[in-house]
C-alpha cells in the first residue's frame, strides 16, 4: 500500500507533528509513504526521516486554486492507491478535488470541534472516501450535521511518551525562567489565537495570587493575539508574574518543570498540550469543551471547568497549587492514560486499519486499547 500526505501547515505543531507521528508509526504497516508539503515548512526536513520521497508543493491556501494541477502533477508521478489530506487550509477542499480528479480514494483529517452547516458537510466531505477524526467530539458534530457514521472513524492523537517523560530538571528550570526556589509554576501552551482562552486565565490570575502570591504563570506559543494579551497583563500589574516564554524547541524539559498546565480553551479538537502535559505527570485544569475530555478526567488526572468561567478556572488551580498530593496523584495518573490510549503505534494502527477499508482490504491489524 502506498500513501501519499499532504500537509499544508508551517511549524511543527499541533497537526504537523502529529503527521510525524503518523510517519514514523506507520513505517511497516504500508510499504510506502509520500509525503507532499510547503517548501518553507518544518516538516520537510523532519518528514524525510520516515516518507520514501517528500515534494515540496507551494500551498497558499483556500484560494490557491493553481494547488491542484500541482498536486495532480505529484499524484501523476507517484500514483499512490491512497491520499491522505492532513490540513484544513487548502489542503481539504482543493487536495480532494486534485484527488478525485485522479481518481485516487482520498481521506482527510479533521482535528478541530466548530461546526459546519449541513449544506457545507454534504457538499464538501462527497470528496473524501472517507474522514478521520482526532476525538469522539468532533465526530459527534460531524454525525450532527449529517455525515454518515460509516463514513468518519475517530482516530486519538499521539504523543511521543519516551519524549515526553517526568524527568524534571528543576535547577536548569529555575535557572533559565529566572525563578526562585519557592515559586510555583503554572504553564499554558497555546497559540495566541481567541478560542484558545487565554483571556480568561488573564481573569483568574488575581484570585490565585490572592492565595498563592509566589506564583509564575509561563505562556508558551506565539499568534495575533500576543501583543494584546501582553499589554492586558501589564495594565494589570502582571507584568512580573506572567513570563511570555514564545515557541520552543525544548518543550519536553520544561514541561516536566511546572507544577501544572491549564487550558481554558472555548473551542479544542482535542488538545495536543494537553496530551504532552499528561505524558509529562503534570496534571492538568481545562475547559469541559470538544475532545478535551477524552484526554481530562476529573478527579482521576485533572479536572474540568465551564469555558470561559475565570471563578472556577481560579478555584481548580488553587485546589492543585494546595494540596501537592492530589497533584502528584493526578499526574501519575494522566501519564498512564497517555500510555494506554493515545501512543503513536496506536494511532498508526487505526489510520492503517481506515487505508485498508477503503481500499477494500482485509488485513488483519493488531488491537490497541487506544482504539477502544
Amino acid at each position: 500500500m502506498k500513501v501519499l500526505h499532504v500537509e499544508s501547515g508551517r511549524h511543527l505543531y499541533g497537526g504537523a507533528l502529529q503527521v510525524l507521528f503518523l510517519l514514523r508509526g506507520l513505517q511497516g504497516l504500508v510499504t510506502e509513504q509520500v509525503l507532499v508539503c510547503p517548501p518553507d515548512s518544518a516538516i520537510r526536513q523532519r518528514g524525510g526521516a520516515y516518507a520514501d520521497r517528500v515534494h515540496a508543493v507551494p500551498m497558499r491556501g483556500d484560494g490557491d486554486l493553481l494547488l491542484i494541477p500541482r498536486l495532480r502533477r505529484v499524484l501523476r508521478t507517484e500514483q499512490p492507491d491512497l491520499v491522505h489530506l492532513h490540513s484544513r487550509r487548502g489542503a481539504d477542499v482543493l487536495g480532494g478535488i486534485a484527488a478525485r480528479l485522479a481518481g485516487i480514494p482520498v481521506i482527510v483529517s479533521r482535528r478541530v470541534d466548530n461546526p459546519e452547516p449541513r449544506w457545507q458537510v454534504a457538499v464538501k466531505y462527497r470528496l473524501h472516501s472517507h474522514v478521520v477524526t482526532i476525538s469522539e467530539a468532533i465526530r459527534q458534530v460531524l454525525l450532527a450535521a449529517g455525515l454518515p457514521s460509516e463514513k468518519v472513524t475517530c482516530v486519538p492523537s499521539a504523543v511521543d511518551s519516551e519524549l515526553y517523560r517526568p524527568q524534571a530538571e528543576y535547577a536548569w528550570f529555575r535557572q533559565t525562567f529566572a525563578l526562585s526556589r519557592d515559586e510555583r509554576t503554572v504553564g499554558m501552551v497555546a497559540q495566541f489565537i481567541p478560542r484558545k482562552g487565554h483571556r480568561v486565565l488573564l481573569e483568574a490570575i488575581p484570585q490565585v495570587l490572592r492565595r498563592h502570591p509566589q506564583t509564575r504563570f509561563l505562556l508558551f506559543g506565539q499568534g495575533p493575539r500576543q501583543s494584546a494579551i501582553r499589554r492586558s497583563a501589564e495594565r494589570q500589574g502582571w507584568a512580573q508574574r506572567v513570563v511570555f516564554a514564545g515557541c520552543r524547541d525544548d518543550l519536553p524539559r520544561i514541561l516536566p518543570c511546572l507544577d501544572l498546565l491549564v487550558h481554558p480553551a472555548f473551542l479544542e479538537g482535542l488538545g495536543v498540550s494537553l496530551l504532552q502535559a499528561a505524558a509529562c505527570g503534570l496534571p492538568v485544569v481545562a475547559s469541559r469543551v470538544g475532545g478535551i475530555p477524552e484526554v481530562v478526567r476529573p478527579g482521576e488526572n485533572g479536572e474540568l471547568v465551564a469555558p470561559g468561567d475565570a471563578e472556577q478556572l481560579a478555584v481548580a488551580i488553587n485546589r492543585l497549587l494546595a494540596d501537592r498530593e492530589l497533584a502528584a496523584r493526578y499526574g501519575q495518573a494522566g501519564r498512564e492514560r497517555v500510555l494506554r490510549s493515545f501512543s503513536i503505534r496506536a494511532m498508526a494502527e487505526g489510520n492503517a486499519a481506515v487505508y485498508a477499508r477503503v481500499l477494500g482490504r482485509t488485513r488483519a491489524l493488531p488491537s490497541h486499547p487506544g482504539l477502544a
